[in-house]
């Protein structure tokens, strides 16, 4: 088998066998097949496509490029649970613990955040002490002890792609459906759950931009997962504006907490609420939408989803009593109140400028070398649909320097926009997408 033959037959449009790929993913993984020529089957997948199959094999081979974590010795429904990325996204440190105290059993591997975007590996390492390096043993035995476990993803978990998307980011092939789906899918297939819930966001904040664009990734990485044996959902949820009102690590942590305590915003509770009950859906829990939705507010107003986090927190190290008093984060060393200039409705909030004000603040990352400072970001005073005057505090900015602040708050600024009129009231689930299709919201 030739690389050539592959190159030649994908850019003549037609699909790749099972041994193919299989050739293409082991051979570059080890280093046989050149930078070159991996380029060059990329930029004809991204001209050609691939049929449902061919990247339901590619994700299969990028997972197995590595180590692929055995969870079968521990009992239960192992569910996961993957976001696309947004702005004030801290829904894994609330849903996780919700979904353990219902009987559900989550082990998850996170990422970090990059660009405008946030990750939750950074805000659970906001809690002083906490690790999110484990060995498989410990991590194993964390979620039979707490029914939860979050820990960043390792070296050796689908390798291929990690390759392949350094490849991507230098070829302009990064924006390829089946590329995007692979890419997300080989790592949940190695993370070893039996279910996966997808969260895919749209809107400015997002990587997909179009409600259209989100379903149709959403339908390839849920035909994915159920082609490899995992039973898998998506819900399109809103990232025009940002989820929530805290936006930085520390400061998101604090609202994650006061969600589970049955405070905090209504629209990363509403969010919290459908994606809690989707992961219990896909575990088997509860026998109607009404019973799993009576389970998650008990699990809340009981306070067992806040102990859950509390336990998987000291399990994992952590200083515990920053959860049972998140007054004791240190605040930061500026905060300063950006103000209204106009009067009128607050119309919407540019998800993705109001990342990029946070990166300024030091809330999040440029480039994969920057450190964080976990006291930095942004809380937001006023949302969508809320009047506002002259002078009305709109936001705070906490960082460690007035040049940041200056930079930042010049960035949220422009990205409010202000109208006469309200804005029609905002949905923030869109669409869900299963095996059987796609029902829009």
């Amino acid at each position: 088998m030739r690389m050539y033959d592959l190159i030649m037959k994908k850019r003549m449009g037609q699909a790749l066998s099972h041994p193919e790929i299989r050739f293409f993913i082991d051979g570059f993984t080890r280093g046989d097949i050149p930078d070159y020529q991996a380029s060059a089957l990329l930029m004809a997948i991204w001209f050609k496509g691939m049929t449902r199959e061919e990247t339901a094999l590619l994700t299969d081979a990028m997972a197995r490029s590595g180590d692929m974590a055995d969870l079968s010795d521990i009992p239960g429904t192992k569910v996961d649970k993957h976001s696309t990325g947004g702005v004030g996204d801290k829904t894994s440190l609330i849903i996780g613990p919700i979904v353990a105290a219902c009987g559900g059993v989550v082990a998850k591997m996170s990422g970090r955040g990059l660009g405008h975007t946030g990750g939750t590996i950074d805000k659970l390492e906001a809690i002083p002490g906490l690790r999110t390096a484990l060995g498989k043993e410990e991590f194993a035995g964390i979620v039979r002890q707490t029914g939860l476990a979050i820990i960043g993803q390792s070296g050796d978990i689908a390798p291929a792609d990690k390759k392949l998307y350094a490849l991507r980011d230098v070829t302009a092939t990064v924006d390829s459906l089946p590329l995007i789906a692979s890419s997300i899918m080989s790592k949940k297939l190695a993370a070893g759950s039996d279910a996966i819930l997808l969260d895919v966001k749209t809107g400015s904040g997002a990587f997909m931009k179009t409600l259209d664009d989100s379903i149709a990734l959403a339908s390839e990485m849920v035909s994915i997962g159920e082609s490899n044996g995992r039973r898998t959902m998506a819900l399109i949820t809103d990232m025009g504006s940002p989820l929530g009102r805290n936006i930085g690590n520390a400061l998101e942590l604090v609202e994650a907490v006061d969600i589970l305590m049955g405070k905090g915003p209504e629209d990363l509770l509403g969010v919290c609420l459908e994606l809690a009950a989707g992961m219990l859906l896909l575990c088997g829990i509860g026998k109607s939408d009404c019973d799993r939705r009576e389970m998650i507010g008990a699990a809340i107003s009981g306070g067992a989803a806040l102990k859950r986090l509390i336990a998987m927190a000291g399990a994992q190290g952590a200083d515990t009593s920053y959860l049972r008093d998140t007054g004791k984060f240190p605040a930061a060393k500026i905060i300063s109140e950006v103000k209204a200039e106009n009067s009128g409705y607050i119309f919407s909030i540019d998800a993705e400028a109001v990342g990029r004000a946070a990166v300024a603040l030091g809330a999040g990352r440029a480039s994969k070398e920057d450190s964080i400072d976990f006291s930095a970001g942004i809380v937001l005073l006023k949302k969508p649909g809320e009047k506002i005057k002259p002078g009305d505090s709109l936001a705070l900015l906490h960082s460690s320097s007035d040049s940041r602040i200056k930079e930042a708050q010049g960035i949220l600024l422009k990205a409010l926009t202000v109208t006469e009129a309200a804005p029609p009231p905002a949905k923030h689930i869109l669409a869900r997408v299963t095996k059987d299709g796609v029902e829009k919201l």
